[in-house]
């Protein structure tokens, strides 16, 4: 019997593929980079080609690692980098413009105009989303007003749009489905969260044909199959979900009130709402968690364009580093009474403010500001988001106010102890880190797991979580609020507050 699930995690830099036993454990596992292209200041593009080769090849890698055919995988499971558009001819499968990723700022004139006329409350009200760059739909109209010829091709039906999911189900599928899951649509502004499906008044605002668009499937279910020339046979695939969503799954967040907090390229924190949305007063995004039989479950989140990508900076533009896993131990090395802050505004700021315009700043440089200060003042910022973020959360959520939320994390960030220690610190909330670290794959592979009868329901699922370490608190309080009042004033600065 099949008995593996391969799990396809499509990301912001990397592609990787990995192979879960019925255990949860790792029977294979391959990553490959791709280029980043920026052709424009706060432009962010992904060549589609690379996404697909890269993907083949490291499902094809993590195969021939674990030493196994398509016969021995029961089924796939897809997570990938949401918000990221592309746009290809439904003939062919060839795009008409290099992928526009989610970090891309050049629809904001576009969002700007939809918000002066005053369009905003009806998008937030269908969609649990606001008007920014960020989101699939702006990028879309941008590709149709700016591609010659690719609004009359849309609207004569020989285009579709995807997030990458839907992409690589495309491709995989040899083209036989255009298709997407419910986390994903809820993120493209054209998709009404409350009735689960495509808005029509939604497309006309943003001029995009419904012809373009995916039909829209719940997180755990039929996705067809790979085309056999692909692996050697077809395998089914089961599961897809956005990569923030999957890791709510991996991370086993089913009941309400859990969050979850991932650091990559950017910081995600999700709350699980239940089966009903909740409306944030606090600038956060209403979104679907997952989708299961048909019933939605629903979550509040806080995205922060800049956490990983701090210590990329650092590495790659300053060149104070040689690798990630240095950033640590070079933070614990900084002069305590210098209180240096760095607002990560490199592509605008995300929650709670969502200021596209907004640049990075560094504030409180001395003369003995050196390598260590500014290696701490890096991470302590994706810390000081976490908890503008779960501030909101706690105000938005009463049931957790007063309350020490539990914030299970994971991602490449969380290998840091001392980033780890300092995030309890600042969020006075203990911190639990898991043992399997793979929590975005692992929920990809769990929806496909559920679908064909490999994994459990969730209840059950849960068990599977364990707990490498917790980090509970241990800053003094008066420094605590010192450090975070430091913080409030570095980001006034820049949003004008």
């Amino acid at each position: 019997m099949s008995s593996l699930i391969l799990a396809i995690d499509q990301g912001t830099t990397s592609s990787r593929a990995l192979l879960f036993r019925p255990d949860t454990s790792i029977a294979g596992l391959a990553q490959a980079e791709f280029p980043q292209h920026f052709p424009a200041s706060g432009w962010v593009e992904h060549e589609p080609e690379d996404l697909w080769r890269t993907t083949l090849e490291t499902c094809r890698a993590a195969m021939k690692q674990a030493g196994v055919t398509a016969r021995d995988i029961a089924a796939i499971g897809i997570t990938n980098q949401r918000e990221t558009t592309l746009v290809w001819d439904k003939r062919t499968g060839e795009a008409v413009h290099r992928a526009i990723v989610w970090q891309d700022r050049r629809s904001a004139g576009i969002c700007a105009r939809l918000k002066e006329a005053g369009h905003e409350p009806l998008v937030t009200a269908r969609t649990g989303l606001i008007l920014d760059p960020y989101f699939s739909g702006t990028k879309i109209a941008w590709i149709l007003d700016n591609v010659p010829g690719a609004r009359a091709r849309a609207e004569a039906g020989e285009l579709a749009f995807g997030t990458v999911d839907s992409y690589l189900l495309w491709r995989l599928t040899g083209g036989r489905l255009h298709v997407t899951d419910a986390t994903n649509a809820s993120r493209t502004l054209l998709f009404d969260i409350h009735r689960g499906a495509w808005d029509e008044e939604l497309m006309a605002l943003l001029g995009v044909p419904a012809s373009m668009l995916p039909e829209v499937r719940d997180s755990s279910g039929d996705f067809g199959e790979t085309d056999p020339a692909l692996f050697g046979a077809s395998i089914p695939i089961r599961g897809v979900a956005g990569d923030q969503q999957a890791a709510v799954v991996g991370q086993a967040c089913f009941r309400p009130g859990m969050v979850k907090s991932t650091y990559g390229t950017g910081c995600f924190a999700l709350l699980n709402t239940g089966d009903q949305p909740v409306a944030s007063k606090n600038k956060l995004l209403t979104t679907i968690a997952y989708q299961l039989n048909g019933r939605r479950t629903y979550a509040l989140e806080g995205s922060i364009f800049v956490a990983g990508a701090a210590v990329q900076w650092l590495r790659d533009g300053l060149g104070i580093i040689e690798s990630a896993a240095e950033t640590g131990a070079l933070a614990e090395r900084a002069d305590p009474a210098q209180e240096v802050y760095l607002v990560p505004a490199f592509v605008g700021l995300g929650a709670p403010h969502w200021e596209p315009d907004a640049r990075g700043a560094l504030f409180g440089l001395t003369r003995g500001t050196g390598p260590a200060e500014l290696a701490r003042a890096a991470l302590e910022s994706v810390c000081y988001q976490t908890a503008d973020l779960l501030a909101a959360m706690r105000a938005d959520w009463p049931d957790g106010e007063g309350s020490a939320t539990v914030l299970r994390v994971d991602g490449g960030m969380v290998a840091s102890d001392w980033t780890m220690q300092r995030l309890a610190d600042l969020l006075a909330a203990p911190v639990d880190r898991p043992e399997v670290k793979e929590t975005t794959a692992l929920g990809a592979a769990y929806l496909a797991g559920l679908a064909c009868g490999l994994y459990p329901e969730p209840e059950h699922f849960a068990d599977h979580w364990r707990l490498e370490r917790r980090f509970a608190p241990a800053m003094e309080p008066t420094m605590r609020e010192r450090r975070l009042a430091g913080w409030r004033k570095a980001v006034s600065c820049l949003v004008g507050k």
